[in-house]
């Protein structure tokens, strides 16, 4: 289940996305070919209406960006400022990076219970928006929805770090699909560390760019 999750998770923020990319590009060219004398065309263009695309857009990326949010929680791609907390010993850092984790758990979960009680209110109304003129609870829905599951996944890191000690953690130079095959991986590379290929032993200035030595696997 958690798999079937993880997966609609990354197609609709992909759905998103894409979608609202492409309807801002044909927005923007109906706009601008629209004002050019082209005959049947200049005509053609001009019956299309495509004032609903902004609005279109607008809740198109308030939905991507609430389960983005969820998302960056269940990769480790949030920015985070450890310099404090690496300074302490194992122990009361733990505690402080679950204190951390539960503290958005019960963020998340406050915000997702008030914004469903909006939606709910809002349900029983006859508000829509104003180009779409689709009910205007279900542009909200996003609230409550990328909420609870932005605490679910809160909640999920943290019960996974109590057991193993470990976070998620996002590598910027990493391609899914393309794998170091061939090549020697560090001890730190494959724990989840950061490594970096180019730096010289005493890490005061950067080696050129060279492909890393190849070795048995």
């Amino acid at each position: 289940m958690l798999k079937i999750l993880d997966h609609l998770e990354e197609w609709l923020i992909t759905f998103l996305m894409g979608g609202a990319t492409l309807i801002t590009f044909a927005a923007v060219a109906h706009r601008y070919l629209a004002g050019y004398s082209i005959p049947y065309l200049q005509d053609f263009l001009i019956g299309i209406d495509m004032g609903w695309a902004q609005e279109l857009t607008i809740y198109m990326f308030v939905w991507m960006a609430k389960f983005g949010a969820a998302y960056g929680v269940r990769t480790g791609i949030h920015v985070g400022v450890d310099v404090l907390i690496n300074q302490l010993n194992d122990r009361s850092r733990d505690w402080l990076i679950l204190f951390g984790l539960m503290a958005g758990a019960l963020f998340t979960g406050v915000i997702g219970t008030l914004g469903a009680e909006f939606v709910w209110g809002l349900a029983h109304t006859d508000q829509t928006s104003p180009d779409l003129e689709v009910p205007a609870w279900i542009a909200y829905l996003a609230i409550p929805l990328g909420s609870y599951l932005m605490c679910f996944r809160f909640l999920q890191v943290a019960w996974s770090f109590w057991r193993t000690g470990e976070l998620p953690r996002h590598e910027h130079g990493h391609v899914d699909g393309l794998d170091l095959e061939g090549e020697t991986v560090p001890a730190e590379v494959k724990v989840g560390k950061e490594f970096n290929w180019y730096a010289l032993d005493d890490d005061s200035h950067p080696r050129p760019p060279r492909t890393p030595p190849k070795d048995e696997v």
